[in-house]
């Protein structure tokens, strides 16, 4: 058997019927005041995370532009040799058929 207060379901007194609904009220502003702030620290720790992994990588991207730009150099010299232009490679399937006699 239950020992204690009960809960009464029945409809209340009109105080207490606004002590309710400012206790409810008071309650949702402080949990949309918690929200805000949990979405402010995700979105700052978000945002210096990614300034850390761009600081970080910046040498890399630095070498990756310096050898793009070698290689494009490299192809265009390559280019110049041959002296006539473009080369198209390709394949050819072709299709061997035998007459028997």
């Amino acid at each position: 058997m239950l020992q204690g207060r009960r809960f009464n379901l029945k409809p209340g007194s009109l105080v207490g019927k606004l002590l309710a609904l400012s206790i409810t009220a008071a309650l949702l502003i402080l949990g949309m005041m918690f929200s805000a702030v949990l979405l402010l620290l995700i979105l700052t720790g978000g945002t210096l995370a990614f300034i850390w992994l761009w600081w970080k990588t910046r040498a890399l991207r630095r070498l990756m532009r310096e050898q793009m730009s070698s290689q494009t150099m490299s192809n265009s010299e390559e280019a110049q040799t041959l002296g006539k232009g473009e080369i198209i490679e390709g394949e050819v399937i072709s299709k061997v058929v035998t007459v028997e006699m």
